[in-house]
């Protein structure tokens, strides 16, 4: 199982997860012929009618923009095919491999982006319309997407040579095109000026669907590289949206959450073809993760020629260092349209700066975080924005954010342990602050409908917390055994104890029985421990002795245990007249805590509990009953007797207070988890073989790509099957 590695304050351990690095296996090298001197690759401008007159035209413009010739011309006309023009799938892969080829001479893919970068700028001018740079931009996109793809998914070299992302020295360069200016840095430009800059509206759909897929494809290097991010790492479309920094380009991708996916203000809410509004929306929150989770390594000059030979991971990772990420500085310094704390205070702010509607952003994430990506985004911006965490803080209606996140974890079993990981840590976030843990005692859920096993109705939402979290613990111990996230549902537990209110019968009735589970667990342990203590270590075959792993597992349930009665202390030390259901489960529970009153590790925090037990079995003695006692007299009797607690001989413990903290190197977990989301739930393909960014199981005896050639399946270049296309 991969998870993230966290640090939480409070208790002693280290952890770091970590994608195991795949030795990928890359395809054959493909040969490249460079073009005689005396060719001319100078590149035509695109002045030519719209359509093509037949399929004809069509055909012969594919077939020479994948040849060996350099036609002049032929840009232009391939980006004036018409969007329901058909090409047989086998016909597209056999394309690709003449493509690349020949690129090596023809130098066409870096001719195809530089035509999209002059459609884009051309249909800059004239965002409004739908003109014809706008839809030869769409072409432009998608057929360089396509070649680019498989480019990289072929790629032999270590730093993308094969690409041939520039010009030829031979060639005569455009006037207008700097010399000093790569391509790769003109295109990007270019892609994301035009999504800062063009609203979205149903003219400008298809081009910022396939601008978004362009950007997915380029950014798709990183599958190429292993999960540690490295200074000989090569993503040079990814570095050249980093260089981008205009405040409108982070506005819109950067935060593509506030313009696309988040923001219930634009025409896709009220659109009625949800499947295309959730591809959009799909493709916007990939890229910013993507973006956001990029790091840039760069090696320390004065270290790398001292040490040129050196190449342990531990040591480059002490002489390196990562460059600055705007997008993740812009999502950062996201801020309220409503209301702007630092503009009031007259700070200067620091980066880009974006405005968006929390509460716009809040009520959709609410609507969408049964999705993966969606909680990806919210641990974003609960973790790195405080703005937006004090905001989330304030709602009343923070049922919002909980039930969705709660409900993931009650279906824990058709979850992947990242997704669990990652809404525990949210959750962890959230009850590090006092208001949160106080105000969910106040919210009064009317039902919960997705809880099967018990009928719960009018129950606050802090119960149902506690429920849940002591729900995932036993879930944990059965199945996924994960000691981490075992301390995150404690941490959280412990976090809210003192500020428990009311807590319902069924959630104390948890909480005794989770102390119940835990030290059935140890009393097994340490049986197994003592059994093998008795017998002469010179007796015992190597089978025989205890495992080392044996002897941290008692000592990690030994702490569980000292949390959990750390949580009951708390709650009977800050909160007892508030919840007499914790003290009825603890009275009709209460044998479960004698077998530890003399340990010399529980005794100390068993004092309190048997010192409530003493004083309310005093009291429920005193009362001359006839008949049986029932459970809403003993409540009775509770009741009644919490208002004459003092508290006299209670020992006061310092409050156990947990915080969540990052690790070191997020982008280990963080970057292939994008990827693997991206890959498994998107429908975006990549060559098996060719990712080294985590374990994949290649297909046996399956070429990847082949189709056979007398299938009736087309591809049609059409932004609309992009997914669905060799793309």
């Amino acid at each position: 199982m991969g998870g993230y590695g966290e640090k939480v304050k409070g208790v002693e351990r280290k952890s770091c997860f970590r994608v195991s690095l795949m030795e990928g296996k890359y395809l054959s090298r493909v040969s490249h012929r460079r073009p005689p001197p005396s060719q001319d690759l100078r590149l035509p401008k695109l002045q030519v009618p719209w359509l093509p007159k037949s399929k004809l035209d069509g055909g012969r413009a594919f077939n020479t923009a994948v040849g060996q010739r350099v036609v002049a011309g032929h840009g232009g006309k391939l980006l004036e095919l018409p969007f329901d023009l058909h090409w047989p799938a086998n016909r597209v892969e056999q394309a690709c491999q003449e493509f690349a080829r020949n690129n090596g001479s023809t130098r066409h893919l870096a001719k195809m982006l530089i035509h999209l970068t002059w459609c884009l700028q051309e249909s800059l001018s004239n965002p409004g319309v739908l003109s014809v740079a706008s839809m030869k931009a769409v072409n432009a996109s998608y057929i360089s997407s396509v070649f680019l793809k498989y480019s990289i998914e072929n790629s032999t070299s270590e730093n993308l040579e094969d690409l041939y992302l520039s010009l030829d020295e031979s060639e005569t360069v455009q006037s207008n095109i700097r010399k000093d200016e790569s391509i790769i840095s003109m295109v990007m430009h270019a892609v994301l000026s035009y999504i800062g800059r063009v609203e979205i509206s149903p003219k400008t759909y298809l081009l910022h669907h396939e601008l978004l897929n362009f950007m997915l494809i380029a950014m798709s290097t990183q599958l190429l590289s292993g999960p540690s991010p490295g200074p000989n790492d090569v993503h040079p479309f990814i570095d050249a949206a980093m260089s981008e920094n205009q405040l409108g380009v982070l506005k819109r991708v950067g935060s593509a959450a506030a313009n696309i996916v988040l923001l219930p203000l634009s025409y896709f809410v009220n659109s009625s073809v949800e499947a295309s509004r959730s591809q959009l929306a799909d493709s916007s929150i990939n890229i910013l993760l993507i973006l956001i989770h990029y790091r840039k390594c760069i090696l320390v000059e004065s270290v790398k020629n001292i040490n040129a030979g050196v190449t342990s991971e531990s040591l480059l990772k002490d002489e390196t260092y990562f460059a600055e990420n705007p997008y993740c500085k812009a999502l950062e310094n996201v801020k309220d349209v409503e209301f702007d704390r630092v503009d009031i205070e007259g700070n200067a702010h620091s980066g880009p700066l974006v405005r968006l509607s929390f509460a716009s952003l809040f009520d959709t994430l609410g609507m969408c975080l049964a999705d993966e990506t969606a909680v990806l985004l919210l641990y974003a911006l609960v973790h790195g924005n405080s703005d937006f965490l004090e905001y989330v803080l304030v709602r009343t209606d923070i049922d919002t954010l909980l039930m969705p996140l709660l409900e993931t974890l009650y279906d824990a079993s058709r979850r992947t342990s990242n997704q669990i990981y990652m809404v525990l840590i949210i959750l962890l976030i959230l009850s590090q602050d006092a208001s949160f843990n106080a105000s969910i005692h106040k919210l009064i859920l009317p039902s919960v409908p997705w809880y099967q096993e018990r009928l719960l109705h009018q129950t606050s939402l802090g119960s149902l917390m506690v429920i849940i979290l002591i729900r995932t613990v036993k879930y944990n111990m059965s199945k996924m055994r994960d000691v981490y996230l075992h301390t995150n549902c404690l941490a959280a537990l412990a976090n809210m104890a003192p500020h428990v209110h009311r807590l319902s019968s069924y959630a104390s009735q948890r909480l005794v029985s989770l102390f119940d589970m835990l030290s059935r667990k140890y009393a097994k342990l340490a049986e197994l421990k003592n059994d093998k203590m008795q017998i002469n270590d010179s007796e015992l075959k190597d089978d025989d002795k205890l495992p080392e792993d044996t002897s941290a597992e008692l000592h990690i349930y030994t702490d569980f245990l000292r949390i959990v009665l750390e949580i009951l202390n708390a709650i009977l030390t800050y909160a007892l007249p508030r919840n007499p259901e914790v003290i009825y489960a603890i009275m009709h529970r209460q044998e479960v805590f004698q077998p530890f009153r003399n340990h010399p590790r529980f005794n100390e925090l068993l004092e309190n509990i048997f010192s409530v037990l003493d004083f309310f079995n005093s009291r429920m003695d005193a009362q001359k009953l006839d008949g049986e006692w029932s459970v809403e007299k003993v409540l009775q009797v509770i009741n009644t007797n919490c208002r004459f607690w003092r508290g006299d001989g209670m020992k006061m413990f310092t409050q156990l207070r947990f915080t969540y903290e990052q690790e070191s190197h997020p982008e280990e977990f963080f970057i292939p988890y994008v990827w693997q989301l991206l890959i498994s739930r998107s429908g975006f393909r990549f060559n098996p073989s060719s990712i080294n960014l985590f374990p994949v199981e290649l297909p046996v005896e399956v070429s990847y790509g082949a189709v056979d050639g007398n299938t009736e399946e087309h591809v049609l270049l059409n932004v609309k099957e992009a997914l669905e296309s060799s793309v």
